[in-house]
């Protein structure tokens, strides 16, 4: 069923898009969504296949996935051309097509490079269509709910990889992932329709005196470093939250099972985030999840002991995956024509790529952890601090 169009007026920032809700959409939005970062959502599984099956060193396996995330990031640069020139039902076909040819031809690569440029190809794709997903979920009548099935249909489909796929590639080796993530693109190819089917162009303000270029820049600059720097500090944090777990005296058996439990509460805590989105105020809820992301973080200092980290782990995983929707939805509001969650999606995967990195390099540069926390917690503050300057101005 397609979507039609209306408007929704709003006293300070221009008239703003929004998509009528229904099941299709909503199924649209998680399904897509998930599949497309499919095998960074796999990726611990995926590189150890990789090393094994393909004796890759650790730095092809790192380039790899490097190449997947900063395609889907680059998707955002044409994304600047096609978002309000282009039917998105068009670019959705197009880029489900190329995903799914990606997918095969990467099935049967046989050399490094080979493998490398089809990866490419596939994530180009897969971003593409994440864009379209973030777009359309900012301009729904509950972006907050929209944004948590968001965030749950990866976890999901993340967590159901890493326990199926590994019988899996001891059966039939590396390639099933990528038959397995063309085929749900195939099934799930009808869904596209629920995506607008006519050019979704910038909206006017009926009252032009009203609104303010200047603050709505300031505010949107604003929304992008905010979602950078809580991704930055987001993917650091959990990229080595394992090694707390060692410092406190856990076996690497014991470690794996927490974070995957950690896991397990992520999901729950998107969960509740879209049973709660219509319910609450959104600034609130926002500010709550920051109060716990840094409380999660302080609990991380002096070498914590096992029940202080999996405290800390738990409340971490659990938080960000229930705060993340109502801030996207916040950020949403900014939104009247899709550039701003298209350029969204090159934030997330530079806060991803950055974040790890920043992390690494005060590991090995600093004789303790306090200046990992450290920087883990300014970072955590000044998004908290950017996301409330501009909800006090949008408000």
């Amino acid at each position: 069923m397609n979507e039609s169009l209306h408007t929704q007026e709003v006293n300070d920032i221009p008239q703003k898009i929004v998509l009528k809700s229904s099941l299709n959409l909503l199924l649209a939005i998680i399904i897509f969504a998930a599949i497309a970062p499919g095998i960074l959502m796999t990726a611990p599984a995926v590189a150890s296949q990789l090393a094994s099956q393909w004796q890759l060193s650790a730095d092809k396996i790192g380039y790899l996935f490097s190449a997947e995330l900063g395609a889907m990031s680059f998707a955002t640069i044409p994304a600047w051309y096609w978002i309000n020139r282009i039917n998105w039902q068009r670019i959705a076909v197009l880029s489900i097509i190329v995903f799914i040819i990606g997918n095969l031809i990467s099935a049967f690569a046989t050399t490094y490079a080979a493998l490398f440029i089809f990866r490419i190809i596939a994530s180009l794709a897969g971003g593409t269509l994440m864009i379209i997903c973030l777009s359309c979920a900012g301009k729904t009548e509950n972006p907050s709910r929209m944004y948590a099935f968001w965030v749950l249909g990866q976890l999901i489909l993340g967590t159901l990889g890493l326990l199926a796929l590994p019988p899996l590639f001891e059966q039939f080796g590396l390639r099933i992932v990528y038959f397995i993530l063309a085929a749900l693109m195939i099934v799930s190819f009808p869904l596209i329709k629920a995506f607008p089917d006519q050019v979704v162009k910038k909206e006017q303000p009926q009252n032009a005196a009203m609104v303010n270029t200047k603050n709505n820049v300031a505010n949107k600059t604003m929304a992008i470093i905010a979602i950078l720097v809580f991704y930055i500090y987001l993917s650091q944090v959990w990229t080595f939250i394992g090694l707390f777990g060692e410092k406190s005296g856990l076996s690497a058996e014991e470690n794996g099972r927490v974070l995957a439990i950690a896991t397990v509460l992520g999901i729950i805590g998107s969960m509740i985030a879209a049973a709660i989105a219509s319910k609450f105020k959104t600034n609130k809820l926002v500010f709550l999840g920051y109060g716990l992301l840094i409380a999660s973080i302080l609990l991380l200092l002096d070498s914590p002991v096992v029940t202080r980290f999996i405290i800390a782990a738990f409340l971490f995983k659990f938080t960000w995956t229930f705060v993340l929707p109502f801030i996207m939805a916040t950020v949403s509001q900014l939104d009247t024509s899709g550039r701003l969650m298209n350029n969204i999606n090159l934030v997330i995967g530079g806060g991803m790529a950055l974040g790890p990195a920043i992390g690494g390099y005060i590991l090995v540069n600093s004789t303790n952890m306090v200046v990992f926390i450290s920087f883990a917690l300014l970072c955590s503050i000044c998004s908290a601090i950017l996301v409330a300057c501009f909800l006090k101005r949008i408000n």
